[in-house]
Order: structure tokens, then sequence, then C-alpha cells
């Protein structure tokens, strides 16, 4: 039987035995393992801990002791938060019950149905939660690869890479050049990269104002673009440039060991480059043969059931599931419906109505926060967007800090409710 037609039988017959595993095995709880340690791993973990109440085991397989949160690394770059102060540990999930493996998942092996781990073990599991966040799009920006992220960083993976960025940045000569290349939909926290200029504007302002910051964008549009660039004009008049595909952009190559840019054929030097590739989901999505042509791992609306595999789940950052943005808190949302249906399926007890929301925040500068997000629910083949609300042009001050302050209060209720 050629290798295609075996892989196929196995998707077929595993995507059909959603509901055909029992909760016990001679007399042993069913085994739920879960890839990944961050907001949509580590809150499904801890949720089916909790939920089940030792009716079901759990595994969290995770090779950092601490997780350090890409939510918030911006303000750590714009000297408004310690990096320390993005960390957190898995001790609260322990308490919860969940047994934590400090191993990375080299592959899947879902004919057996167990985790193969890199330090040469395995886990055996009933249901399999897979939240691996996203990995990148090797070459997606002409001359750059992932070997070139120590001179030409991403930092949109948080831990060395926010440090390296922030230490270049430091490092940018007075009245230096910092370049920042933005990534193509869909990517992790559509805001994410202009709050990061306003943040690197921010610590600029202070440390060295003439310096200058050029955006390269291969998007017509960016998200909160107004009131992005509102700010900029407010705080960091004549520091920032922002260009989109009218004047170049998609004509786009760097050069890492130089340290320029070029656009449309002109050459830029600049001092410092920050370069956010194209994305897609994490490689033990891929590895799994859980993701399609998009790069992502295509899942159920209704419960994130994969659609190529009934016994696993794949949440946050990696999944296909529609309006979504990907986000800490659609990975915590997500992570709750598929906890729910986990337990479900495990305990054959009742599945609430899956119910999704998401928001955002950005920093524009100290004291100054705009906000979005929205409520979802399944509907025509996906997580369909039913109601949105954003922060307008016009707020006043006193409305921009409570939504500053309104942030600070999410990360620390957010990462609680995540790590326990």
């Amino acid at each position: 039987m050629g290798l295609a037609r075996r892989r196929f039988m196995i998707s077929v017959a595993c995507a059909g035995a959603a509901l055909a595993a029992p909760a016990v095995h001679g007399g042993a709880r069913a085994k739920v393992v879960v890839v990944g340690g961050g907001a949509g791993g580590a809150s499904v973990a801890r949720q089916i801990a909790l939920d089940a109440a030792g009716q079901i085991d759990v595994t969290l397989v995770e090779p950092s002791a601490r997780h350090t949160t890409c939510y918030f690394s911006n303000l750590y770059l714009g000297g408004l938060r310690s990096f320390e102060s993005l960390q957190h540990g898995y001790e609260g999930l322990t308490r919860a019950g969940v047994q934590v493996v400090a191993d990375f998942a080299a592959a899947i092996d879902r004919e057996r149905r167990r985790v193969v781990l890199g330090g040469g073990g395995h886990l055996p599991y009933d249901r399999l939660v897979l939240a691996p966040g996203i990995d990148f799009v090797d070459g997606s920006v002409p001359g750059w690869s992932l070997d070139e992220a120590e001179v030409m960083p991403h930092a949109y993976k948080a831990g060395p890479q926010t440090l390296l960025l922030a230490k270049m940045i430091e490092s940018l000569p007075q009245g230096g050049v910092f370049a920042m290349i933005a990534p193509p939909e869909p990517y992790r926290c559509p805001p994410g990269p202009y709050e990061r200029v306003s943040m690197i504007a921010h610590y600029l302002k202070g440390k060295n104002p003439a310096a200058k910051i050029i955006i390269i964008d291969p998007k017509e549009e960016f998200t909160l673009q107004k009131l992005f660039e509102d700010a900029w004009l407010k705080y960091y008049d004549g520091m920032i440039e922002w260009i989109g595909p009218d004047f170049g952009s998609r004509n786009l190559s760097v050069s890492p060991d130089a340290m320029e840019i070029s656009i449309d054929g002109e050459v830029t030097k600049v001092d410092c480059c920050n370069v956010i590739p194209a994305q897609k989901a994490g490689k033990i999505a891929e590895f799994a043969q859980l993701t399609d042509e998009t790069g992502w791992a295509p899942v159920e609306p209704s419960s994130m059931r994969s659609h190529l595999d009934g016994r696993i789940f794949v949440l946050g950052d990696s999944a296909q599931q529609g309006d979504m943005p990907k986000s800490a808190t659609s990975a915590r949302s997500q992570a709750q419906v598929a906890a729910a249906a986990v337990i479900g399926d495990l305990t054959g007890r009742d599945v609430p109505a899956p119910v999704y929301s998401n928001a955002c925040w950005s920093a524009l500068a100290p004291g100054d926060s705009v906000k979005d997000g929205g409520t979802y629910k399944p509907a025509d083949g996906k997580i369909a967007s039913i109601e949105k609300y954003v922060s307008q042009a016009d707020e006043d001050a006193a409305t921009r800090a409570a939504t500053y302050q309104e942030s600070l209060d999410w990360y620390h209720t957010i990462t609680a409710q995540i790590f326990g």
C-alpha cells in the first residue's frame, strides 16, 4: 500500500473516531497530552485538569521552564516594563494536577496515538491538543532567512530574540535608522508590529531623539491604522515613516551582512533591522500532517477539533479557524471551548454551546492605549465575527488613560488564568 494512501486511511479512521474512545481503558484514566505551554496550551491543560476533577490524566509538553509572553513584550522594548515581568512558570499548572514534561514534541504518531519526545521517550494519548504557536516562512523576505535572525531579529517569539532586539535598539547610534519589515496577513497579533514601533519610538524619543524609524509593509493598510498614525503625529512627529505597496514595498530585499534594505531598487543603509516574516503554524502541526496549503491547521469551529484527525485539537495561533485574530485572548477563549469538548469526549459530559471572544490593547505612549475586540460564534463553517468594537480617534485623555490601565489589569488577570 502506498504511503500517501496509508496516511489517508489513518486520517479518515482518526477523524471518524471522535466519539469512539471510552473514558477509561481497563480501569485506567483517559490521557490528554497538550503540546505547547503558551496562552492556548497552558490554558487548556489547566482547564481540563481543574474541570475534569481527577477523571483525566493531563500532561503538558513544554521545553521551557518559564514562558515569556509575546504580548506586552513591546512595552519592555519601550522601557515601560521589565523583562522578568513577562515570564511565568508552570507551578500553577502542577498545583492544578497537570504533569509538566520538560521536553519538546519531535513527532506525532497518529496511528499509535502517541507523542514522540525529543529526549527519546513517548507519551500515549486518548486526546491530543496542539498549541505550538507560530513558525516562520523561511525566505518570505528576500535576502533573509532564519539563519540571519541573530543579525536582523524577528523578536516575534518572545525570549532571547526580544532581549537581542532591545540591545540593538539601545545601541542605535545617535541619529541612526531603525527599520522594521512588517509581515503579510495572517500573522500573530495584528496590531503588534505597530505597537512595537510606537514603543520603540517612545524609547528613542527620550534616548535618541534624532533617530528615524522606517516601516516597510507589504499590506495596503494595517490594523488600527488611523489610531496609530494619529499617535505617531502627536507623540513622535517626524520620526516614523511608513512605506506601503504604493511606494515600492512589494519590491523589497534585505542584506543582513551589509545591514541594508532595498526598496524598489533603492538601497538604504540602516543601523538596525527588525524582520517580521510571513508566518505559519508551529512545525509540529505540519509534521503531524494537520496543516493545509495555507500553512495553518484547519479546525471545526464548534470545538477546535482538527478537520484531519478527530482525536486531535489545534488552537491558538496555529489554527485556521475563521475570523478570530491570532491573539492571547483568542487562544484562551479557544482553549476553554476545546477543554469542554475534550472532557465531553472522554467522560460523556454535556458540552455547552461554544462562545468565543477576543480583546487586544495597543500602547501608543505611556498612559495612552487603544483597544479592539469582538465576539464570535460558529457559522458558515468557520468561527465568524458577530460583533466588534474599537477605540475611536476622538477619545479624550482620560478615556485613553483608563484603557491603558485596563490593559495592565488585563495582563495580570489573563496570566493568572493561564498559569495559575
